[in-house]
């Protein structure tokens, strides 16, 4: 008796039902702890200025991500402006900053004076790629910016050999992965200094807000200084420093330090997660993969799972399609940033910017600028799933797994629909 085929249901795209019916999780979680300390200190009137919330969590983080000193600041685009001035980067200075990251990192640097080299990306990690880094270097690079983007960690090993043969300073970009660990060591605990985010979307927020971390004492002293308009950290002495208005506030730090208590359990859970969906979209084969985990990874925090997309393996549908596809089914997958010289939030030839104001024949043509792997991965191949979701039970994880099975099974039918309306 000849086999029978089960037909796949209708694909979403084309009318059917969803894949996807349960709800991914909320974020952000909050607790009755900080609401209770909110409580204490809105009626304390203690709001600002170095209060005892504020200390106890950049003592609390700095255990954490394993430094000795943590600065708690207004968000996470100027803890990389203090990290960059307080290691020594200076107008004039070149930064070199991967190609595919969040414009901030850029307009850090652009922001203080340094010009800006940006570079191309691994394409397995997505991260920056050393090879990129070590040719860009000129008798004007200062410092390397290494962002740990996603769900992959920069080649930590690669980088600090780079800026050791070079001389030059390190500060890691680490908005995406509070309590990722290279070798057991805390990601922004490597280089010369750490930059955090935790704006609304983070691992760990608390709306909007910041922080760096670092273990030199002149490195710490300047960012506190350039925070807290001028003032030394003993909270007497102005130094006659040069300072910002940058500070956090105790609202602010009442929401991260219940952020923290409950951070290492949930980067567990998606750690855990990453891993049963990496296991399944294997199992499943067709165009989407995971992002290979580098063994010297010893704890990944995960931003967003990092994923790729194999065009070849496709059926002539192309990643935008396939997305659309999952989206159709329930399945939140997304894209990437767009490349940092394209963004259409970052005009960087607009009055408002920099760049016009600088000596363009020692500038970058950011207008002209290709970056081949960066590209790629925009428009091609890269493709995320946010942290939030890794939160979720495993019935949601296996109706994800469904939504890809489903769309894997009907890539002639997803090619015949855009063929279709393209007519």
């Amino acid at each position: 008796m000849a086999a029978v085929t089960l037909a796949l249901p209708p694909l979403a795209l084309c009318g059917g039902q969803a894949a996807v019916s349960l709800s991914g999780p909320a974020w952000p979680v909050v607790g009755e702890q900080e609401v209770q300390w909110m409580e204490q200190v809105v009626r304390s009137g203690n709001w600002s200025w170095l209060g005892p919330h504020e200390q106890a969590f950049c003592d609390e983080y700095a255990r954490f991500i394993g430094t000795r000193y943590c600065i708690a600041m207004a968000n996470g685009t100027v803890t990389l402006q203090c990290a960059l001035q307080a290691v020594g980067v200076e107008p004039g200075h070149e930064v070199i900053v991967p190609g595919l990251t969040w414009v901030a990192t850029a307009q850090a640097a652009l922001d203080i004076g340094a010009d800006v080299v940006l570079v191309d990306i691994d394409r397995e990690s997505l991260c920056l790629d050393p090879q990129a880094v070590e040719a860009a270097i000129t008798p004007r690079t200062r410092a390397i910016i290494p962002v740990h983007l996603y769900g992959c960690m920069c080649d930590m090993d690669a980088i600090m050999a780079i800026a050791q043969r070079h001389g030059l300073k390190v500060v890691e970009d680490v908005a995406h992965q509070q309590g990722s660990r290279w070798r057991d060591q805390g990601a922004g605990a490597i280089g010369d200094a750490g930059s955090y985010s935790f704006q609304q979307s983070k691992v760990l927020t608390c709306g909007e807000g910041g922080a760096v971390t670092c273990d030199s004492d002149s490195v710490y002293e300047t960012a506190f200084c350039l925070k807290q308009v001028g003032w030394k950290p003993n909270g007497h002495d102005p130094g006659q420093r040069y300072g910002h208005n940058y500070r956090i506030t105790e609202m602010q730090c009442v929401l991260l330090r219940a952020g923290l208590e409950r951070l290492p359990e949930q980067t567990i859970r998606r750690e855990q997660s990453a891993a049963y969906l990496s296991a399944g979209l294997a199992s499943l084969g067709g165009p989407l993969r995971a992002a290979r985990r580098d063994p010297r990874v010893t704890r990944q925090a995960f931003y967003a799972m990092t994923l790729h997309f194999d065009p070849e393996a496709a059926a002539g549908v192309t990643r935008a399609q396939y997305v659309a596809a999952l989206q159709a089914e329930g399945a939140p997958f997304g894209g990437t940033y767009a490349p940092v010289y394209r963004n259409p939030l970052l005009n960087l030839y607009d009055r408002t910017s920099p760049v016009p104001f600088r000596d363009a024949t020692r500038l970058q043509d950011y207008a002209a600028l290709r970056l081949p792997e960066t590209e790629r991965a925009v428009s091609d191949t890269g493709v995320l799933l946010s942290h939030t979701h890794l939160l979720g039970c495993v019935d949601y994880l296996d109706q994800l797994l469904g939504a890809v099975a489903k769309v894997n099974g009907q890539l002639d039918r997803i090619r015949s629909h855009y063929a279709s309306a393209a007519a």
